[in-house]
């Protein structure tokens, strides 16, 4: 049980609003209600029922092997995941879909079809087998949003070359770092790519972080016609390598624990933790949920994920799920407000968009631009929307179900990470009556609960941590190099009960649904009672003047921490006074409680944010507690933290 000096953590908010599915939707659903029963009668035989949805060189022999807490999915079983996304498609008659609508940022376009992409994959695979790499090699991709992005993905599973992709917005720093743990071989990357109307340059990172590597080959793609170095021996363009290649080529079937992939998330110590991931389970979770959370239809639907590859959802629904699946899939290379801030609606208009995938902070940023712009564009395409990297607050789920979805497209917010390899949590488009900002329930076949301080399962209505509590098929295997590190940061706070806790905490409420309340490490200790930010965040958006919130805990002599907000106005919603600062602060008290009550509310320009769109609340701490400021070099843009302080300095959002 929870004591006074670490009491429960507090269920504040509440939300009464529901959106049952369409009738339409419901009738034709690809999952349906009953997949929670029959997951729940015999978990291990549903799981092998969706690993049956893909194609195997060899049936397993055993479905799980659990030695706590490492796992073995699908033992003895051998597959190829490129075989997978894309020989069985065209092998099926179904060569000629598209399936690739690229666009880059200045306008070019691309698209490629399943035959035409599985002949690239080839060529590619020859390519690196050409250029001496190996089942087991490890290979760095560092690339802008082009389809070769795709492709060398897919030549690397084709081969049995586990990739390890890093962000193209990553420092040379990060990029060496990786090389370094991953003892990589190859590096594949390009001159540049184009971002807010400018090319950046990459090849100039990779010279940089490859000194004194285990790198042996830099391979190039042409996209900017930047001129970079070259050095002769290690360095080759894609185009001189690739495009000579043959255009078939014979895949090998490999075991369904040979590594996929590392993908490397940031860690509590400067050292970055590589999240490794394997095939045959990997890939059944990841086919399985695409189809039964986004609903998708391949004879008909048009799927985007507007993520970068360089993230896990990149990974896993834009390339492994996707593809799968046969699906026709949008990418686009640039920003959402290059040329324009209409950019992503335009892109839904001209492809027919019929499912979009995008993340709670792109969200808000097009309600601060105001509901007039997507108002401009046809999006009646849309017919499922999803959410992804973070809680997504009631007021931007239901912006976003009224401007985008037309309020005939249901939500799904979905709750995962680079850990679990695949969605965990998630409304079903076609089955749940949604809420907004809740993630619902548990997947079929998934196995999550909220547990106390000791471990005990909270009741409904309670707070506390979001355990797993059964091993699931996608899950990370280890920590490359570092099964110690995995144990400690995964499974020893539970260790007795054998849960999986990667930090997150969450609350259910009456009806027994889970929200998600962000980190733990975010949670605000307020005269003893523990409040999450981001029911206080959800609190400050859901005022009509209110695009976006950061809020943190602060030291407070008197009640140990108090709530200092940032918040970022509508474009209509004038200037922050301190009339509108003292009504912020009252509509807080009104919506969760006189002990939610901000300290302090700064009106800021901008937040502090990573490239993946995380909002970085250790820094805006440093302000509240008016420290020097932090390492800001992970920030998409430093320079946010000095319009923040000269903000503050001005005092701008004082108490009253």
């Amino acid at each position: 049980m929870s004591s006074p000096e670490n009491p429960a953590l507090s269920n504040l908010l509440h939300e009464t609003r529901r959106f049952e599915p369409p009738a339409a939707l419901a009738a034709g659903a690809n999952v349906k209600a009953e997949a929670y029963e029959q997951a729940s009668a015999d978990r291990l035989a549903f799981w092998e029922e969706q690993a049956r949805r893909l194609e195997w060189g060899q049936e397993w022999d055993q479905t799980l092997e659990w030695n706590p807490p490492f796992a073995k999915w699908f033992v003895g079983g051998k597959l190829n995941v490129s075989v997978n996304c894309l020989d069985r498609h065209v092998a099926a008659g179904r060569g000629d879909k598209i399936a690739l609508l690229w666009e880059g940022e200045p306008g070019d376009t691309r698209e490629i079809t399943y035959a035409e992409l599985l002949k690239e994959v080839s060529k590619t695979a020859n390519a690196l087998t050409e250029l001496g790499v190996q089942a087991g090699d490890r290979v760095m991709i560092y690339l802008p949003m082009i389809p070769e992005a795709v492709i060398a993905f897919l030549a690397c599973a084709r081969i049995g070359a586990p990739h390890s992709v890093v962000f193209g917005g990553f420092s040379a720093d990060s990029l060496r770092n990786r090389i370094n743990d991953a003892a990589a071989k190859v590096v594949i990357t390009a001159d540049g790519g184009y971002r807010r109307g400018k090319p950046s340059g990459l090849k100039a990172n990779v010279d940089e972080a490859i000194t004194d590597t285990s790198i042996e080959t830099v391979l190039v793609v042409r996209r900017t016609n930047q001129e970079v170095d070259w050095t002769e021996g290690r360095d080759h363009w894609w185009h001189d390598v690739v495009d000579h290649q043959p255009e078939t080529h014979q895949p090998e079937m490999f075991d369904a624990e040979h590594p996929l992939f590392i993908l490397y998330t940031s860690g509590t110590t400067a050292k970055p933790k590589g999240i490794l991931h394997t095939s045959g389970g990997y890939l059944t979770q990841a086919s399985y949920t695409h189809h039964a959370v986004f609903d998708h239809k391949p004879e008909t639907d048009i799927y985007w994920c507007a993520a970068d590859v360089g993230w896990v959802t990149g990974h896993s629904y834009i390339v492994y799920g996707p593809l799968s699946n046969g699906a026709t899939e949008v990418i686009y290379e640039g920003t959402p407000d290059t040329p324009h801030q209409g950019r992503f609606w335009e892109i839904i208009q001209k492809y027919g968009v019929t499912i979009l995938y995008t993340a709670p902070t792109t969200i808000r940023t097009f309600m601060k631009w105001g509901q007039d712009i997507p108002a401009k564009y046809d999006l009646s395409t849309l017919r499922v929307l999803g959410s992804v990297g973070e809680p997504i607050n009631p007021e931007a789920w239901i912006w976003y179900r009224d401007n985008v979805g037309h309020g005939n497209a249901p939500i799904v917010d979905t709750w995962w990470q680079t850990e679990t390899g695949a969605i965990m949590i998630s409304p079903l488009p076609g089955v749940t009556s949604t809420k907004p900002g809740s993630a619902q329930r548990a997947l079929p076949g998934i196995s999550a609960d909220v547990v106390d301080d000791t471990g005990k399962p909270v009741g409904n209505g309670g707070g506390g941590y979001l355990v797993l509590t059964e091993p699931w098929p996608a899950m990370l295997r280890t920590i490359w190099g570092d099964d110690e590190r995995f144990k400690d940061t995964y499974w020893s706070r539970f260790h007795d009960q054998g849960y999986y806790f990667a930090g997150d905490g969450a609350k259910k409420d009456e009806d027994g649904d889970l929200w998600l309340l962000g980190r733990v490490d975010d949670v605000m200790n307020i005269s003893g009672h523990r409040i999450s930010t981001t029911e206080v965040e959800s609190a400050l958006v859901s005022h009509p003047k209110v695009a976006e919130a950061a809020v943190v805990g602060a030291t407070d002599p008197t009640t140990g921490q108090a709530i200092v907000a940032f918040v970022i106005l509508r474009g209509n919603a004038g200037e922050g006074s301190d009339e509108l600062v003292a009504e912020l602060r009252n509509h807080v008290a009104k919506e969760i409680g006189p002990i939610a009550k901000p300290r302090q509310i700064l009106v800021v320009p901008e937040l502090p944010k990573t490239r993946s769109g995380k909002i970085m609340r250790r820094l805006l701490r440093d302000v509240a507690e008016n420290r020097q400021m932090g390492d800001v070099t992970t920030l998409a843009d430093p320079t946010v933290m000095n319009l923040i302080r000269d903000g503050v300095d001005t005092g701008a959002g004082k108490e009253d």
